[in-house]
């Protein structure tokens, strides 16, 4: 697949991935099972490992460190960490951060894989379900994560990606039985693929924009909370290398604050972030644009 081709309108192809289509309805069923399976314990179980895949898998690691290398870390460090994103469902990290590197080259125009132009429900979720753009082997989307291709593990890992979740599932249901499986597989997969798909769909759609930049993205107080921090989307678009999202005091950015951990820990460096006061005072533009508010 050469790059013009992504360049072509992601949601062309109409035709249903059955593989992931039948993942997703199973999972959707189980999530509204768990209803009839609650317990106390079962809720918390699931808070807890939604917060270790959503924030330090998919925000802290996908995101932030893998994709846009925000800042650094001891390889044993970024290996949990990708160990703990594939509990997500949301695939390994060659595809998930090739798939973001794109977004990024092409947000918002002919490419871009979920672009609400493209309509919001594709956006959120129908680029998931159907065509085949970003349904690719680890061959074809090396091209595009050439830092990832050359780590066996992350090869590896994204080959398997399905093994963590399914380990976990055992056990947990051999520790807590049918409760702790419906509630900490798939109760809580699907309450994070919905609220990351909604950095897709709903933060290119609605919200505020600090920065003018050339893409639809805005910050969403509602799907910072969601999501650890990933909805202040329209200071990321603007900063894509910052490890910090959240750039005022009042906007919760929970991914940063494990980041900020981390290096009190010793275990982050290079850790690259923005100033927005300084922004204000020097009036430095933004990379994909200027400050347009405080």
């Amino acid at each position: 697949m050469e790059l013009q081709d992504l360049r072509k309108k992601q949601g062309g192809d109409d035709e249903i991935n059955w593989v992931t289509a039948s993942f997703m309805a199973a999972f959707h069923v189980g999530a509204v099972a768990a209803l009839f399976f609650f317990t106390w314990k079962a809720f918390i179980l699931s808070i807890v490992l939604w917060w270790i895949s959503g924030s330090i898998g998919i925000g802290m690691c996908y995101h932030r460190l893998l994709t846009h290398r925000g800042y650094k870390t001891p390889k044993w460090v970024e290996y949990f960490m990708t160990v703990c994103a594939t509990l997500t469902l949301e695939g390994g990290p060659i595809f998930w951060v090739a798939t973001h590197r794109i977004h990024h080259q092409f947000s918002d125009q002919e490419g871009d894989p979920h672009s609400p132009l493209d309509g919001k429900w594709w956006a959120h979720m129908g680029w998931i379900l159907t065509g085949k753009s970003m349904h690719h082997d680890t061959t074809t989307l090396a091209r595009y994560v050439p830092d990832l291709a050359k780590d066996k593990f992350h090869v590896w890992i994204t080959k398997y990606h399905y093994v963590p979740i399914i380990v976990l599932g055992m056990a947990l249901l051999a520790i807590g039985g049918l409760p702790f499986l419906m509630w900490g597989i798939f109760m809580r997969t699907v309450v994070g693929l919905h609220a990351t798909w909604l950095v897709n769909s709903a933060t290119h759609s609605w919200g505020s924009r600090r920065f003018a930049t050339r893409d639809l993205s805005t910050n969403s107080w509602w799907v910072a909370l969601l999501t650890f921090g990933e909805g202040w989307h329209n200071n990321h678009h603007a900063h894509p290398t910052s490890a910090r999202h959240g750039l005022k005091w009042y906007e919760i950015d929970i991914n940063w604050y494990g980041i900020w951990a981390l290096k009190k820990l010793g275990l982050a460096r290079q850790i690259q972030k923005v100033n927005l006061s300084q922004l204000m005072r020097q009036d430095v533009p933004a990379p994909n644009g200027r400050l347009i508010q405080a």
